[in-house]
């Protein structure tokens, strides 16, 4: 459904029983991501709970109207909590989805029950290792032209992201498939604008690592062994410094551990929720 948030309409989907506890999953890739990935991951919990994911602005099938900041993301969750009537929600985001889920926590700290992460970072500083990863791998022949456009938000068009997108995937799952990388690329969405706005304007500005003591509600961060992009350090990090977080690293996981170890993946959020946001408690 399309729904006009903070002024801007953007493709929702809202998923499971209406009256049980919310979560919003926030989708990574800036530019290049959509909805299909956070509900593929965290929409097979609304069996049990009230899932909502969806195209940020300037991201997939929804308007784009900037700004492409991280607190105007994080304002649009808060939209769409208030919008589904929860006085607090559960906040999930992979990847970039990540920075969203950490903004959101550290700027409405009232209105979050609990924090879920995929294989991202408290702030920028993991491009430097990914661009060493990059250089001493074997697997795929970097395009570094393509590459440093890509990293910096240089992006002439949508047609030019996708190609850097294709150049670059290989890198990503832990088992390369190349049949499935280039699957994935037809597959996805490209809004070139959103992209470079991350990298151009919210990525020399991002970094909530001071905030992140001050977060007090349960968070689990999850990581890819072999993730290139946000190793497990960028994770380590996050739970050091978060009083009441967990870290769980698949061992057989890139930068996907949805869906490179997906049925164990889905036991581990499912038995954090369990934990974090007792059913019987909000029933």
């Amino acid at each position: 459904m399309e729904l006009l948030i903070n002024g801007c309409r953007l493709n929702v989907e809202d998923l499971g029983p209406r009256d049980a506890p919310l979560i919003i999953a926030h989708h990574g890739g800036g530019g290049i991501g959509s909805l299909e990935e956070p509900k593929a991951t965290f929409g097979p919990l609304s069996d049990e709970y009230r899932v909502i994911v969806f195209d940020a602005r300037g991201c997939g099938r929804s308007e784009g109207i900037e700004p492409y900041s991280h607190a105007q993301w994080a304002a649009d969750v808060d939209a769409l909590r208030e919008w589904a009537g929860a006085e607090q929600v559960t906040v999930a985001g992979g990847s970039y989805g990540g920075f969203i889920a950490l903004e959101y926590a550290v700027a409405y700290p009232d209105r979050v029950e609990a924090v879920m992460l995929r294989d991202t970072a408290a702030d920028g500083s993991n491009l430097e290792i990914a661009f060493e990863n990059a250089r001493n791998q074997d697997r795929i022949e970097i395009q570094w032209e393509n590459f440093n456009r890509y990293w910096s938000g240089h992006i002439r068009d949508d047609e030019d992201l996708k190609q850097c997108w294709a150049e670059m995937i290989g890198l990503y799952d832990h088992t390369y498939d190349p049949a499935t990388s280039k699957a994935q690329v037809e597959d996805g969405f490209y809004r070139h604008e959103a992209h470079n706005w991350c990298f151009q304007h919210n990525w020399d500005n991002y970094d909530v690592k001071p905030q992140l003591p001050g977060i007090r509600v349960p968070v689990l961060v999850t990581v890819g062994r072999y993730d290139w992009v946000t190793p497990v350090s960028c994770s380590q990090t996050i739970a050091d410094l978060i009083p009441n977080a967990e870290l769980v690293i698949f061992e057989n996981s890139g930068h996907a551990p949805q869906r490179e170890e997906r049925d164990l993946f889905q036991q581990v959020i499912r038995d954090f929720m369990h934990r974090a946001v007792p059913l019987a408690v909000n029933a």
